[in-house]
């Protein structure tokens, strides 16, 4: 079955349920588990790391023992990256295009793929590879108004805008459509994760999280 007409993860559960995940690109976490929780104690509980940070998998395997906390990689590009994620217990997989070789690990291993795409050919490749959601990326491209446009034909895809969502615009996204959308660097800046300032994230998380409503 197509896990994006029916997914009983709660990788996806919880996604939908928050509106959002956080996106951590930090060129280092030095506290894996203290960044997590910060998050998900402000109601960010999908936290996801990137294969752009080092040591990516001792973070996700760390990480996992955050309470409440929902935890995935990003930036997925490989087979084998997709395996060591799906290893160190990575409970969702996002891709920045289309990776056929990602969505076949994560659909073997009943995980969640979130598969990066923009145009409409892109879209119905993520669904036909039996992506959960489609992350529209850089959504900051043609807006919230291109989402709504995207649900004419494709109503039933579960879009998640990426690149370019803040405080600001969040919610437009939502209002157009989306099921969720990605907190980047505006909640997690990487100079605070450096500095281990976790207080500093939730609340920083806490007001991206206040402006959905």
């Amino acid at each position: 079955m197509n896990p994006l007409l029916s997914s009983s993860s709660r990788a996806m559960e919880v996604i939908r349920a928050d509106r959002a995940l956080t996106v951590v690109r930090a060129p280092a976490v030095p506290d894996p588990v203290a960044l997590a929780e910060a998050l998900a104690g402000a109601g960010l509980r999908a936290v996801e790391f990137t294969f752009t940070t080092l040591g990516v998998l001792d973070a996700i395997a760390k990480a996992r023992r955050a309470a409440d906390a929902v935890i995935g990689v990003g930036t997925v590009t490989t087979r084998d990256q997709a395996a060591a994620a799906v290893d160190v217990g990575a409970q969702f997989l996002v891709t920045p295009a289309v990776r056929p070789e990602v969505a076949e690990v994560a659909v073997a291993n009943q995980i969640p793929v979130i598969m990066g795409a923009f145009t409409p050919t892109e879209v119905v490749a993520a669904v036909d590879l039996g992506a959960a959601a489609v992350k529209i990326f850089p959504a900051r491209s043609l807006g919230p108004a291109y989402l709504k446009d995207l649900l004419g034909p494709f109503p039933h895809v579960f879009l998640i805008p990426s690149g370019g969502v803040n405080a600001h615009n969040a919610r437009e996204y939502l209002q157009a459509g989306a099921i969720a959308v990605t907190a980047g660097t505006e909640v997690v800046a990487p100079l605070d994760v450096a500095s281990s300032r976790w207080s500093e994230i939730g609340s920083r998380a806490a007001r991206f999280v206040h402006s959905l409503d």
